[in-house]
């Protein structure tokens, strides 16, 4: 196995462009009931817009450039692509810090929240492996502690003997893996969707946590739908993911508000270059399928889950969709670290980049 890094710079072919603008303008649309909102799903005019935007208003070539003004690199650990952003800080003491996105995210996510860290953090942001510019996985098995293994070799590659690792959604569950698998080098993780399970035995609550418990519930009667599609079938949804943009653009950003502190309005926090540039690191790398194939792997996986004894940071966002209670999650975590945000939801770097930051700086700076 080589440890070779090579530099990688983003450019997408103008024949991929014109494709998509193609698709795009060739979309059909299908029927809507007059007077109906979002509980059908995304609404038919809304996506008209959007997708009227990706094809005649949005300018792919300025993201991209935005996007190569970060340092790029790939390297390829068990076989897999991975790709990612290396932000050195120009403070040579400065402490590492693995930032990890989810899914339906991207690296985009970091794209405001990188320069408000590399005051006293080398930020490093891979791409999941099978997301966007890491390429599609090409083998079965890569579920979370595969990845989480992945990522403790990337950082030894990079010379990196002390570190901390951070995420949401995937990126937490996989921040967990690696407090647990190497606390000999990270030496914390802080986590804004830290995972728990229901104790055996009953524990004290407040009604802020049976409130939560409840979201959760109604959040696996009618969000989870996607979830349980990608962690069955993702082969037959990605057949149409990948053919359809207007198709993936729908599938993304009905999470986007729907986990999102928005009320109700994606654009209330996101802009739409935010919104289409996250899609095209799906749409250019056809990467849909394999991003879903994550969920098939984790509901899979027979690795269990062991205790995290790192110090461990809990940023908790209020729109967050998994709010677990405190007394389950400190079964699972030494937490050190707790904090209630006056905002913002599952997103949480795009969505609050300066309540992200000045969190992470408060956390580490505790343990450095």
């Amino acid at each position: 196995m080589t440890d070779a890094i090579e530099p990688f710079r983003i450019s997408i072919d103008d024949a991929v462009l014109d494709d998509l603008r193609r698709r795009l303008a060739q979309t059909r649309f299908p029927d809507r009931i007059d007077g109906t909102g979002w509980e059908y799903g995304i609404p038919v005019d809304y996506l008209r817009e959007l997708v009227a935007y990706w094809c005649d208003g949005y300018d792919w070539r300025t993201q991209e450039a935005r996007l190569n003004e970060l340092a790029h690199f790939r390297t390829t650990i068990d076989g897999q692509s991975i790709h990612f952003v290396h932000a050195r800080s120009s403070d040579p003491d400065a402490l590492p810090l693995l930032l990890t996105h989810g899914w339906p995210g991207s690296v985009v996510e970091f794209l405001d929240v990188i320069p408000r860290l590399t005051d006293v953090f080398h930020v490093i942001a891979p791409s999941l492996p099978g997301y966007g510019f890491s390429e599609p996985t090409r083998t079965p098995g890569w579920d979370v502690p595969r990845i989480a293994r992945a990522f403790v070799e990337l950082m030894r590659r990079l010379g990196y003997a002390r570190y901390g690792a951070q995420g949401g959604d995937w990126g937490a569950q996989v921040a967990t893996r690696i407090g647990a698998f190497d606390p000999e080098h990270c030496a914390a993780i802080h986590c804004n969707m830290p995972i728990a399970d229901r104790p055996d035995d009953p524990l004290e609550l407040t009604d802020a946590d049976r409130t939560d418990l409840a979201a959760l519930q109604q959040f696996a009667r009618e969000e989870s739908g996607y979830a349980q599609e990608q962690s069955t079938k993702p082969q037959t949804l990605g057949v149409a993911l990948n053919d359809s943009p207007a198709g993936l653009l729908a599938w993304i950003v009905e999470k986007l508000r729907a986990w999102s502190d928005c009320d109700g309005v994606p654009e209330n926090v996101f802009t739409r270059d935010q919104i289409v540039t996250n899609v095209m690191t799906y749409w250019v790398t056809q990467t849909i399928a394999s991003s879903a194939r994550l969920y098939w792997e984790h509901a899979h996986s027979r690795e269990a889950q062991a205790y995290v004894g790192v110090p461990t940071g809990v940023a908790r966002y209020p729109k967050e969709v998994l709010r677990y209670p405190r007394p389950w999650v400190e079964r699972r975590y030494n937490v050190t670290h707790w904090v209630d945000m006056p905002r913002g939801g599952h997103f949480a770097a795009m969505e609050q980049p300066v309540l992200f930051a000045d969190d992470l700086h408060t956390f580490f700076g505790s343990v450095r």
